[in-house]
């Protein structure tokens, strides 16, 4: 008996991927990547601007504060304002301090697993969104100069953690009121919540899960890193969020402490 075969033409609207049709996506797909571009780039050129600037980024004892931007703590340029510095002074940088301590942080989110996804799909198209056709012919990962120094990302981690442990440190001072005493102004309040955005950020990214808990055959043998590992996990889910809740506040702290500095801002307080 013969097998009758039948077949049906199938017609889409267009080719998927290719030169000419890029993706069959009818919704606003590139809205994503515009707005990270956006972001990404306005805090780029700010806090270059800001480093540049090398002045009103501390509120020291004339105006009975203590208050220093992230941008420029640890103070260690000879050029620090007085009362800015912790005690260690490098004679031979005269320029702005921020200059000398950026890279750190910068290298830190550039590193970072999630600004990768971001910056990658935003900037280089690559691709830059699901089902959206690659903005190059070819991909060698990360396996070449420049981006084989995504690979430095957990030593980036570590001098951040070292540069949260001196921002907390700024927190604390900031509760501190020359000539009045102990006490509470909205900028201490700022210093303490970009302090703890940044613990947050940095805890909840994946290289510090894999430090907590990666490599460890029985977490029964290890109920200290287990506690900690359990913690970090549940921060995990949230890094994205805090990713960009980070970016932005540190450049608001930077903002209201300029602006304090400069005289165009009172730092009330509140008790």
């Amino acid at each position: 008996m013969a097998t009758v075969e039948h077949s049906s033409k199938v017609v889409l609207g267009g080719r998927r991927g290719g030169p000419d049709v890029a993706t069959l996506r009818q919704d606003r797909w590139w809205v994503q990547p515009v707005v990270t571009v956006s972001i990404l780039t306005s805090f780029i050129i700010y806090s270059t601007w800001a480093a540049f600037q090398n002045k009103n980024y501390y509120v020291g004892a004339s105006a009975h504060r203590d208050l220093i931007s992230p941008f420029y703590s640890p103070c260690l340029a000879n050029s620090c304002e007085p009362g800015a510095s912790h005690g260690l002074i490098l004679h031979f940088w005269t320029i702005s301090p921020a200059l000398l301590i950026l890279l750190f942080p910068l290298g830190f989110r550039m590193t970072c697993y999630y600004y990768r996804r971001s910056y990658y799909r935003a900037f280089w198209w690559s691709p830059p969104a699901c089902a959206v056709a690659d903005g190059h012919k070819e991909y060698s990962g990360e396996t070449r100069f420049p981006l084989i120094i995504q690979n430095a990302h957990r030593y980036f981690f570590y001098f951040g953690l070292v540069l949260n442990v001196i921002l907390t440190y700024d927190a604390i001072l900031a509760f501190n009121q020359p000539g009045i005493g102990l006490g509470v102004t909205v900028g201490t309040l700022v210093l303490v919540v970009n302090a703890a955005l940044l613990w947050l950020y940095s805890l909840s990214c994946h290289a510090c899960r894999h430090i907590v808990g990666g490599q460890v055959k029985s977490f029964k043998k290890h109920p200290v890193r287990y506690a900690f590992w359990t913690v970090v996990s549940k921060l995990n889910p949230k890094h994205m969020n805090l990713a960009w809740t980070s970016l932005i506040f540190v450049a608001l702290t930077d903002v209201y402490v300029r602006l304090v500095a400069s005289g165009a801002l009172t730092d009330y307080r509140l008790f």
